[in-house]
């Protein structure tokens, strides 16, 4: 294992296999990549140029990173199509680890596998866990001063780096008050979660509310279960208001 810092970027090696197809294309086959932290929340994969197997082809541009130093911008070329921009290669790093390594854009893929199995949204953290527990406290949500939802029935999950979160039985919410929300977001531990957003008063509060209706097989304990940010309302929790935390959903 590499651990390298420079600033607040953190580099070690991965252990997993790791693929990333374009266009039904094997573009990349590692069984060394790299874990970067780019952003303190999750890293993002780097590739060994050895085990890049498309074309990288040169643009001409250039990208600057303070931490990672200077990359030549590159197009990902396959037989069935061109992702442009799509590789970023910092020959010359202040961080020797990357010098020898291709950063691929996450979503210019149209496929990344851990192993033999799909990924999405960004790698999985090594050291982030997921824990989900049954739970008979009473848990009850509001937000100014109306109730949204009163439940003695939650699943609660722990994620590392997160505040717990309440997942709720759709039948103890106010869904009176949901609207629908075209809002999609993903997750690599939990899976494709939809919103809803809360009218209060005449007040639209806009993706309050999410649920996992198919989660990834880890996740199955919080399937069809509604969870309320804790960032943006309130919650009771056993009769004691619990103090909003401060997080990126803040």
């Amino acid at each position: 294992m590499t651990d390298e810092r420079r600033g607040r970027l953190r580099v070690e090696t991965g252990h997993k296999r790791v693929r990333a197809y374009l266009n039904g294309e094997l573009v990349a086959d590692t069984l060394r990549p790299l874990l970067v932290w780019e952003v303190p929340y999750y890293p993002t994969y780097y590739i060994p140029s050895g085990d890049v197997l498309a074309e990288l082809r040169g643009t001409g541009a250039t990208d600057h990173s303070p931490s990672r130093g200077d990359a030549d911008v590159l197009n990902v070329v396959t037989k069935r199509g061109t992702a442009a921009g799509a590789a970023r290669w910092y020959r010359d790093s202040p961080v020797e680890a990357l010098r020898t390594a291709v950063r691929l854009d996450w979503g210019a893929m149209h496929e990344w596998l851990e192993e033999d199995e799909p990924v999405y949204t960004h790698p999985r953290d090594p050291y982030t866990r997921v824990d989900i527990l049954g739970s008979g406290r009473h848990v009850r949500v509001e937000l100014d001063g109306v109730t949204l939802a009163d439940s003695h029935n939650p699943r609660i999950l722990f994620e590392t780096g997160l505040p717990p979160r309440y997942y709720l039985p759709i039948g103890d919410l106010r869904t009176d008050l949901l609207r629908p929300s075209q809002t999609q977001t993903h997750c690599p531990y939990k899976g494709t979660a939809a919103y809803w957003s809360i009218e209060v008063e005449g007040r639209l509060h806009e993706d309050l509310v999410w649920i996992y209706r198919t989660p990834l097989p880890e996740s199955q304990k919080i399937a069809g279960l509604a969870c309320f940010y804790n960032e943006k309302v309130d919650i009771d929790l056993d009769g004691v208001r619990q103090e909003r935390p401060r997080t990126l959903f803040s």
